[in-house]
Formats: structure tokens, sequence, C-alpha cells
């Protein structure tokens, strides 16, 4: 293989102008996907964080209750039409069971208990509908990440303690240390002081969840000892959709992925891949025919000493692979300079583009498996492009080839 790679470097070399325009292109073409690449994925993780807000990966609830109607006798038919029955809160059964077994399965990164139900928000005379949530803040936080989202005082709860939204805590014109009424349909619930203040970008829900203790919140809900859901955070986020339709293989409970909650939003962020690798595809089959193309010129400047190498006992096979080998080295070369140029454009990119809130609207990630795939992808497809090349410099005839 060694007269390979020196026949192969030399005629690289030779080649001048013609080679590193080759390499260029081949850079800007791989930089462009890799820049797509990570670019689509950085965006599609930041912009599903910022859509669900609090919401978790995977939610475990009680399964609903089904009214079935009466039967009159063993084969004759409904006594009555029954109506769907209105679904009351109930807790999970055997819930801290449940979390155990969780908590042991591959793929779960963090389980967390919640009580959440209906409630009313009270400030002088003004009265606002809210979901009041109770968490044990040091498991919720590594399911949603809402310490992150606290913008005034502690996500740090007691048991008259209360966490609040920016807007709601406007509405009611509230700061920390004051104190606000918390009830529900089946107490009257109790003053609590707020405690702290979130802010998940969106006005809908900094104004839909007032945040206490667990057992505050099964006190307020009618929930003795219970627990509303179970939230859980995955490994991958995109995989959410089948560790869910598995957990719900095998527990009686309803079992919802952030996917499926989010159909919409899923939709449109599939229809988003599908044409970012119609793009990637292109993008491929432009660098492959480049190749090809400057191969092939290649071949017709190098067929005098193509003739010459064969006339000397050079056998095809070893011209096959010089040609295969200049391929592979123009993929390597520029995936590797692309990978590092579309890396860096990403970079870039994320400090320049902002939320409305001013934030980085997605945070640039290095993926190891993503560079790699990269350079493997593109070294395979310069020695596809340089096949056909290859195999018309394999098949010259000595003779001709020495007297053109």
């Amino acid at each position: 293989m060694r007269f390979e790679w020196t026949v192969a470097l030399r005629f690289l070399r030779e080649g001048g102008l013609q080679t590193v325009l080759i390499i260029a292109g081949t850079t800007v073409g791989i930089s462009v996907i890799v820049f797509i690449s990570g670019f689509l994925g950085d965006l599609q993780r930041d912009l599903i964080q910022r859509t669900l807000g609090v919401q978790p990966n995977i939610i475990v609830r009680p399964a609903e209750e089904i009214a079935r109607p009466l039967r009159d006798g063993r084969d004759a038919g409904a006594l009555a039409q029954v109506q769907a029955r209105a679904q009351r809160l109930r807790s999970v059964d055997q819930w801290q069971t449940l979390q155990v077994e969780l908590e042991a399965l591959p793929g779960i990164r963090a389980v967390s208990p919640v009580a959440s139900g209906p409630g009313l928000v009270t400030r002088g005379d003004v009265n606002k509908s809210i979901t009041i949530t109770g968490i044990v803040p040091e498991r919720y936080v590594a399911v949603t990440r809402l310490n992150e989202k606290i913008v005034a005082g502690e996500l740090r709860l007691n048991p008259g303690d209360v966490v609040i939204g920016t807007d709601l805590a406007r509405d009611l014109g509230v700061a920390l240390g004051d104190k606000i009424r918390l009830s529900t349909p089946t107490s009257p619930g109790d003053a609590y002081q707020v405690r702290g203040i979130y802010d998940l970008g969106q006005r809908n829900l900094n104004r839909a969840y007032a945040y206490v203790t667990l057992p505050t919140a099964q006190a307020l809900l009618n929930l003795p000892g219970g627990v509303s859901s179970i939230e859980l955070a995955v490994d991958d986020l995109f995989g959410a959709e089948a560790l869910a339709a598995r957990l719900q293989a095998q527990t009686p409970h309803e079992v919802e992925s952030w996917m499926k909650a989010n159909s919409q939003l899923r939709t449109a962020l599939n229809n988003q891949t599908v044409m970012t690798l119609l793009v990637r595809f292109f993008l491929a089959l432009v660098v492959a025919i480049g190749v090809a193309s400057v191969l092939i010129v290649s071949v017709v400047q190098k067929t005098k000493e193509i003739g010459i190498l064969r006339a000397m006992g050079a056998a095809r096979g070893r011209i096959l692979r010089v040609f295969l080998m200049q391929g592979a080295l123009i993929g390597a070369g520029g995936a590797v300079l692309g990978s590092a140029c579309g890396y860096l454009l990403t970079s870039i990119m994320s400090n320049f583009l902002r939320a409305d809130d001013g934030t980085p609207l997605f945070t640039a990630t290095f993926s190891p498996t993503l560079y790699l795939y990269t350079v493997l992808g593109a070294t395979v497809l310069g020695l596809v492009a340089a096949v056909m090349p290859a195999r018309r410099a394999a098949n010259l005839d000595p003779a001709q080839a020495i007297r053109v």
C-alpha cells in the first residue's frame, strides 16, 4: 500500500490549484452539513425546553375512570346509555413503590412525585385561578430545572411558603415576603408567604402555577399521602415516546410523553428534520460530483504517467487504489476542515441569535459522535465518488496511454 499512498499524494500535490479548490469546495460543503446538523439539533433541544417550560419528559398518572353501562342478562343489551364519567383528582396507586421501580429503569434520569390540582389564589379583592403544585424541590429540579428559572428569592420551600410566576406576582401586586391565600374546592386554605418568583418566558405559564411543599398540596387537594402524578426526566429526549410506550405496557397507569402531549410541536420538528435531511443529501451529492469530476480530469491529465506505471508492471488493482485513495484523502481532509469550520460557525451563531428575553436562542454543544460520523461519512463519500475515475484509470491500455 505504500506505493499507492506515495503516488496518490504525488498526484494531489501536482494538481496544485485544482487540488486546493476541490478540498476547499469539499470543506465548504461539509461545513454547511455540520452547521445545519449541529445548529438544528441544538436549536430543537433549546426550543423544546423553552416550549415545555416545566413540563416533564414523561408523566405517569392514574388511568381514567370509565363508566360502564349496566347490562340486562348475559347476552342482552345495555339497560341505559351511560355518559362519560367526570374525572376526579385521584392519587397514583402505590406511588412510592412505583417511584422506586422507575428509578431503577435504564434511560430514566430523574423521578419526581407531584401533587397537582386546581386552586384559587387571593390577594385582597383579586382572585386568580391557578394550578397548585406540590413538589419535593430537590427531586423536582432534577426533572424540570425550575431552579434555573428563579429570578427572585429561592426554591427552598418550607410548609408555609409558596413560589409563583412573575406575571402572577404582578397581577396580585406582591413581592418577596408578601402573603397570599391559597384555597381549593375541598379546602378553605391558608395564607402563604411568597418565597420565590420564577420566569418561564411565557406569560400564560407564569400565571399558571403556584409551587408549595408536597405535604401542603396533599392537604389542600384532599390527597392525604398521595400524589396526582409521577414526573420523569429521560436521558434521550427524542426517545421519550418509545420509553413511554414500554412503560405503558408494564403499568396500569396512564403514561404520556412530551411528544404526545405536544403533537403539533412534534410534527413541526419532524418536518423540519426531513427538510434538513434533504438539504444535507443534496449538499453531499454536490460534493461527490465535484470530487468525481476533478478526479476524471486528473485521469485525463495523468494518462501518460498511468501508462508508464502500467508498463513498469503496476497492476490494474494498484492504479485503482491510487485514485480511490485520492478520493478518500480529499473527503477526509475536507471533512476535518469542514467540521472545524461548521462548529466555529455554530458557536458564532449561538452568540448572535437571541430570544425575546435576551438569552441565547440556543447553546452550541460539541458532539464527538456527529464529527466522527461526518469524517467517516465524507471519507466513504470520497471513495464512492472516486470509483468511476479509478476504474477508468485502471482500464487504460498502457501502449495507447504512453502514445498520448
